[in-house]
Order: C-alpha cells, then sequence, then structure tokens
C-alpha cells in the first residue's frame, strides 16, 4: 500500500522526481534503481489516458510491476478525464501520491477527498495556461500543486517561461507544509529558473534519463537548483 513507501511530504527542501515516461522501459527496473541509488526522492509516474492528452503512456500494471524494487516515493500524476474513478487502481499499484488535473473535474475537493480516504497524499495539477483562480477552492486541501510547464502528453517539450508567474504566486501562497511541483522541460538552464520562482519539487524526464550518466546529470541538476533556491531565500 502507498503508506509502505511514504515519507515526510511536508518537510521543507528541495526534491527530485525523475520522470519515468523518459526512462528505458526495456530496462525499467534497472533505471528504477540507477536514479534510487543516485539519490531521487521522488518518482514520477506520468500517466496518460488518450482522452484529456492525445497519447497513451502506461497504467497500474506496470507500476505495480516496478512497486516491489523500489523504496521510492510514487508520485503519481494523472492525466485522465476520470481520476476519483481509476484512484483506487493506482493507489493499490503502490503509488503514495496522487496529482490530478483542475481541468477535468468541477468537485476538485471530492476528487481530493476520494484520494485521501484511499491513503494517498494529494496534489492538483494546472496546465500552462490555467490561473491559479481555478484551484482557489482546493488550494488548501491538497499536499503539493502541480504547474505543468509544457502542454500535457508528451515529453521532450520547451520549458514555457510564462508559468514562470504563477508559479511566484502559488509560493507567495502555499503553507510551509505544501509542495510546490514544475514539470515540463526542466533542465539546466530552466531548473533554476523554477527554483528562484518557489518551485521545490523538480520533474525532469529526458534532462536525466536521456543523459549518458543520469545519476551525474541529477545530481547537476539538484546543485543548480539549490543553489538558486538559497539566493532566493537570502536575496
Amino acid at each position: 500500500m502507498a503508506t509502505e513507501h511514504s515519507f515526510a511530504l511536508n518537510t521543507l527542501g528541495l526534491r527530485m522526481a525523475p520522470s519515468l515516461l523518459a526512462a528505458d522501459f526495456s530496462r525499467l527496473r534497472e533505471q528504477v534503481a540507477l536514479v534510487e541509488a543516485g539519490g531521487a526522492d521522488l518518482l514520477h509516474l506520468d500517466v496518460m489516458d488518450g482522452h484529456f492528452v492525445p497519447n497513451i503512456s502506461y497504467g497500474p500494471c506496470v507500476i505495480e510491476a516496478i512497486r516491489p524494487h523500489s523504496k521510492l516515493f510514487f508520485d503519481a500524476h494523472l492525466m485522465i478525464e476520470e481520476p476519483a474513478r481509476y484512484a483506487e487502481a493506482f493507489v493499490k499499484s503502490g503509488c503514495d501520491h496522487i496529482t490530478f488535473h483542475i481541468e477535468v473535474t468541477d468537485e476538485p475537493a471530492k476528487v481530493a477527498d476520494v484520494i485521501r480516504t484511499l491513503g494517498a497524499s494529494v496534489g492538483i495539477c494546472i496546465n500552462p495556461t490555467t490561473p491559479v483562480s481555478a484551484i482557489g477552492s482546493v488550494l488548501d486541501a491538497v499536499d503539493m500543486v502541480l504547474v505543468m510547464s509544457v502542454w500535457p502528453g508528451f515529453g521532450g517539450q520547451s520549458f514555457i517561461a510564462d508559468v514562470l508567474p504563477k508559479v511566484r504566486e502559488l509560493a507567495s501562497r502555499m503553507r510551509p507544509d505544501q509542495r510546490l511541483e514544475i514539470d515540463g522541460g526542466i533542465g539546466p538552464g530552466t531548473i533554476e529558473k523554477a527554483a528562484e520562482a518557489g518551485a521545490d519539487t523538480m520533474v525532469a524526464g529526458s534532462a536525466i534519463f536521456g543523459q549518458n550518466d543520469p545519476v551525474a546529470a541529477m545530481e547537476a541538476l539538484r546543485v543548480a537548483a539549490t543553489d538558486a533556491m538559497t539566493a532566493r531565500r537570502t536575496g
């Protein structure tokens, strides 16, 4: 169950979340073990249904297959139309946290309640052009907010800098026990901007798994983001 692999999501600090979508799917167990040993904090799981986004990725069976081989916190990002309907399957497969999109529901608090009742922590996600005001009613009820810095559906897209004002706004409004995650185009040169704006949980796919040395790449990103976070606090 999810709680077996949970850690203190509500504590301050930078978190690196390699995205499984960019891993070599012929060597998933090896790839996950590599970033886990290299100091990853979370494993980001991008789930796509072919409806909310024009792509299909993987589902609970893949997550269930890798769960016994990793102690990482499984951070599921459901890019699907009916998150409440499928949340239980993802929690049972081993997800510790589930993030859903505000764009798919008019009742985000009810979806959050369903997920929390299943034993997982809860996140809410906004697309690049969705305003922060869209999640105002549920902001206090979630553990994490995920800001998409690309359009969801495909990896390898370029970072959309126009989302940074939203990151800054959220950073000023969220509680210390809530996490602010960013996903899309995160790599050298953009992770610093995200950290300076206030994001503390960094999803990176090709910038980690697509490199010859994923662990070294992840550590370089961590250092760059940590320096930017420090400058933000002291500046």
